[in-house]
């Protein structure tokens, strides 16, 4: 099992091929180029990472990190308003289905939480499976199109629902 824990700022230059991992493609179609993570509506979620309000989980295995999970306040693809910091999340290939992005997203929501984070943000193609994770942590749709949805997580003060179980099931 993965260890979760807060990305340290020498590993921040991680986040780039978390970056290029987290773009969603359909199955059987082929990867973009990672040359598309160059397009500043991408740069904007890891350029200069580090900045107040921004926050990064990552999570370990063997010495090595195979997930991340982080916010930053920003205008990008899933904007809910000011003061909503936008989440990423990000698990290689060889580590998917094992729960390891559950834990990610949990640990990041706990922290944002304590953080006084009013609430996050994120933004997912409808297609996307991780759709369905967001919903069971408590996320739910304010905007979107056909293709993606906006999605927001009050933080603080709220029952705790999905997220809360999702926590304990990790704790258990």
């Amino acid at each position: 099992m993965s260890r979760i824990r807060e990305m340290q700022p020498g590993e921040y230059g991680l986040l780039d091929e978390f970056l290029y991992q987290a773009i969603h493609t359909e199955p059987g179609e082929p990867r973009p180029p990672r040359s598309v993570t160059a397009d500043p509506a991408l740069r904007a979620y890891v350029d200069g990472f580090g900045r107040t309000g921004d926050v990064a989980v990552c999570a370990e295995e063997g010495g090595e990190v195979v997930g991340a999970a982080w916010v930053r306040l920003m205008r990008g693809y899933g904007f809910a308003g000011d003061g909503v910091p936008e989440l990423a999340v990000s698990v290689l290939p060889g580590h998917r289905g094992r729960g390891v992005g559950t834990a990610l997203l949990s640990f990041l929501i706990e922290r944002c939480s304590e953080l006084g984070c009013p609430a996050l943000s994120l933004s997912v193609q409808r297609s996307n499976p991780a759709a369905r994770l967001y919903e069971r942590l408590g996320f739910r749709e304010v905007s979107g199109d056909d293709g993606e949805a906006v999605m927001t997580l009050p933080l603080g003060g709220r029952d705790e629902g999905a997220r809360g179980a999702a926590l304990r099931a990790l704790e258990g």
